[in-house]
């Protein structure tokens, strides 16, 4: 049972008073798991976290990966929502529409640059990483895996985002539109770094993703897809 509650602190969802509650036996509870238990554990946790990259990270690099993902989908920066709006009542919501895609597309092509990252990063994580993890909150392994890895991300993905938007032309569709919009009579001129912005977005998704595969199977026992996963989280059903 004292395992159980060490498990459950980041592999379930608690309330505040169960996780303090557990966090006060923790030195108890911690020096009667077993050395194996932790070599189980922390394998685990890379297992996890390898197969939120595979299963959903994967899929945000695909055609519309971001485009028709609404959880994900990178709308207009909050600057440009007067844009938007504007463009389509004077009849260019084409154009509104083709700039929101071009900014999808880019993102779905720097996103190819994640993979050997996330996995320098699991295959880095130490046994001081997984004990943080397990005394973490629900999502604390995506918590690591962003923490690990959201400057080497930013540094890969701005570059091939500004690539992208000279390869498909989204920089002229830009300043197509931004120059339309900056011609209409009153409206405050805007000139906004959508690179920056995008490359952010791009990271926010790609965490966003992870999470929901970590969700995914710390409670749903038919996600737990190998021997080592169904081990590690049988321990915190209590089985």
């Amino acid at each position: 049972m004292k395992k159980i509650l060490v498990l459950a602190v980041t592999f379930s969802l608690t309330s505040c008073a169960q996780v303090q509650q557990t966090l006060n036996q923790l030195p108890q509870i911690a020096s009667q798991i077993p050395n194996s238990g932790t070599v189980d554990i922390a394998s685990g946790l890379k297992e996890a976290l390898n197969k939120g990259i595979t299963q959903q990270v994967s899929k945000l690099t695909a055609v519309d990966g971001f485009y028709k993902n609404e959880a994900v989908k990178i709308l207009m920066p909050e600057e440009l929502q007067k844009v938007d709006a504007t463009l389509r009542k004077v009849g260019l919501s084409s154009l509104a529409d083709e700039g929101i895609k071009m900014l999808n597309r880019a993102a779905e092509d720097a996103v190819k640059e994640a993979t050997p990252i996330f996995v320098t990063a699991v295959k880095n994580m130490s046994f001081t990483d997984a004990k943080n993890i397990l005394l973490g909150n629900d999502n604390a392994a995506t918590n690591y895996l962003q923490g690990s890895t959201t400057t080497s991300l930013y540094a890969k993905f701005n570059p091939v985002i500004k690539s992208s938007f000279e390869k498909v032309g989204a920089d002229a569709v830009w300043k197509n539109i931004i120059t339309k919009y900056n011609t209409i009579p009153l409206v405050k001129k805007v000139n906004p770094d959508l690179t920056d912005y995008t490359t952010n977005q791009a990271l926010s998704g790609v965490f966003k993703m992870i999470a929901v595969e970590e969700k995914e199977i710390r409670n749903n026992i038919s996600a737990r897809t190998t021997p080592l996963l169904q081990k590690v989280f049988a321990m915190q059903d209590g089985k």
